[in-house]
């Protein structure tokens, strides 16, 4: 015999029985949530963090200032001044002062913030897709031609970056009479390039070994998919994180080395505005006006910081172990 609250259960109009047509109670996630991915869940991370927040708004400060220096320095000239004004003091006419030669330190900060950045920029850019291409190539493929390139790439490795930098850029710029603006910033940026390439293949190249036996990848390949299928379908979505910390980063670690080139007179040259060009020219007056060497030289820490910042919140956002 049945159980009689069974069968009232069951054959009772508009009960419910407990099974998995039941419908969810509060709080619980419906079954047609869709699950995020690793970017998904990086990103809701970040939004959790507040050093998060201020990095990216700095840099977008900073981005906005080298796209529009206009929009913060209305009027300011950074390339010419008047000798009557030399050395002159913070003031209201000129929040940061005056230069040996009458120009306006404020609107030449703002202005050095494009080369900068742009060389910084385009170096990260040049050097990921140097770097990350033959790291693919390297990890996917393997034997002599994986040797061959992690041969050249410690052949690279190592070269000291700053001695290799003055070396390439004495050799090809020369003086730098007669160069213009652009050579001089390609220059530039090709050597940051050549010099750090190396470390990006090798991030590349150990994340396609982790990646290329996975269930997945056997897979695409056991159903016919080609090799530019895999890499690009399959590998190179899964391996791009570090990428995207490290470039990250990056930017910050380039801005810092063209100013070190350009201080050392081996970078970017005048009339080129940049932060290290600024502090190379103030260091000969900066007990007499200590504003021309720590005014660019807070801007340009500042920048340095907002990527090292981004990228470490960026790092712990992609890593699941440091959630």
């Amino acid at each position: 015999m049945s159980d009689p609250s069974t069968a009232s259960i069951v054959s009772t109009p508009g009960a419910h029985p407990i099974d998995s047509a039941a419908p969810a109670t509060a709080g619980q996630p419906q079954s047609n949530d869709k699950p995020r991915g690793l970017l998904g869940d990086a990103w809701r991370d970040l939004r959790r963090k507040p050093l998060f927040w201020i990095s990216a708004t700095l840099i977008l400060i900073f981005l906005l200032m080298a796209a529009f220096p206009s929009l913060f320095a209305p009027g300011g000239d950074p390339a010419n001044g008047a000798l009557s004004r030399s050395l002159n003091k913070p003031g209201a006419d000129g929040w940061f002062g005056y230069d040996v030669q009458g120009r306006d330190v404020y609107a030449r900060v703002i202005y050095g913030a494009r080369a900068s950045i742009q060389v910084a920029v385009l170096s990260v850019l040049g050097t990921l897709l140097i770097g990350g291409t033959m790291g693919i190539i390297s990890g996917y493929r393997g034997g002599w031609l994986d040797a061959l390139l992690s041969r050249i790439a410690d052949v690279f490795f190592g070269l000291p970056f700053v001695l290799g930098a003055i070396v390439i850029l004495t050799t090809f710029n020369g003086s730098g009479a007669g160069n213009s603006k652009n050579k001089i910033m390609g220059l530039v940026t090709a050597s940051l390039i050549v010099l750090s390439w190396p470390v990006v293949m090798r991030l590349m190249r150990s994340s396609v070994l982790a990646t290329r036996e996975a269930d997945y990848i056997v897979a695409a390949r056991a159903l016919g998919a080609g090799t530019g299928r895999i890499i690009l379908k399959h590998l190179l979505p899964n391996c791009l994180a570090p990428l995207l910390v490290y470039g990250t980063i990056m930017v910050g670690s380039f801005i810092g080395a063209e100013a070190t080139l350009s201080f050392l007179g081996v970078g970017l040259k005048s009339p080129v505005v940049s932060w290290g060009i600024m502090i190379s020219d103030g260091q000969n007056f900066v007990r007499v006006a200590p504003g021309l060497v720590f005014f660019p030289a807070a801007f340009l820490v500042t920048a340095v910081l907002s990527f090292v910042m981004l990228g470490e919140s960026v790092r712990e956002a992609l890593d699941p172990k440091l959630r």
